[in-house]
């Protein structure tokens, strides 16, 4: 199967009436987007005589930007999982107390996890946030827009996944995780939010 087909499958899925895959996935993609497109800056930047001063960085700001793609992509199947989770929870049976205390566990736990997720998916955008600076400092002029674009991608990818973290602590009962997971996305958005326009200026100021 081809990349093109296989992309052109994945957007047939999300045009579809399956709830999955959904803007859950569409989060961890972008984030894996955004890593790719700093991967692409640092290898067009490694071994030019003209940027040598930034081969150690762009090394280092590759290895960290693959390892975060690889992690990304691996959310986006992972969101699929949990809101299966969550709907197999939800069609548990409720005819008797017992079923509805086990169907009642089940569905707090499946909400856990498909927190859990999305949460694991903004913290992988803020390191591509925060690569993508890096990748812009040092890169390669002649693809330093794609910089921009990679920290676009994050910022998207990060404020979709919040998305999704503040869907589900709201039904969670576990007042403090739902405290802790509310703290923590709302932290990684107004950190995103700052360094996401600056990182695109800095871009623009360089073309």
């Amino acid at each position: 199967m081809s990349e093109q087909h296989t992309i052109e499958e994945f957007l047939d899925g999300l045009a579809s009436q399956s709830p999955t895959p959904g803007g859950g996935s569409v989060a961890a993609l972008m984030g894996a987007l955004g890593a790719a497109l700093v991967s692409m800056v640092c290898n067009l930047t490694r071994g030019k005589e003209k940027y040598a001063n930034a081969e150690i960085e762009m090394t280092a700001v590759l290895t960290l930007a693959e390892a975060t793609r690889a992690d990304a992509m691996q959310l986006l199947t992972a969101d699929i999982a949990v809101f299966e989770q969550v709907m197999g929870a939800y069609g548990l049976p409720r005819e008797s107390d017992g079923d509805k205390n086990v169907r009642r566990v089940a569905i707090q736990s499946a909400l856990k996890a498909a927190t859990e997720v999305p949460l694991a998916c903004a913290r992988c955008c803020a390191r591509v946030i925060d690569l993508s600076e890096r990748a812009a400092s040092a890169g390669n002029l002649n693809v330093i827009s794609d910089a921009g674009v990679a920290v676009m991608a994050a910022f998207a990818g990060l404020k979709s996944a919040a998305l999704n973290v503040y869907t589900n602590v709201r039904l969670i009962t576990d007042a403090e995780f739902a405290r802790q997971a509310s703290h923590e996305i709302d932290a990684l958005v107004v950190d995103a939010e700052t360094k996401a326009p600056r990182i695109y200026a800095l871009v623009k100021s360089k073309l």
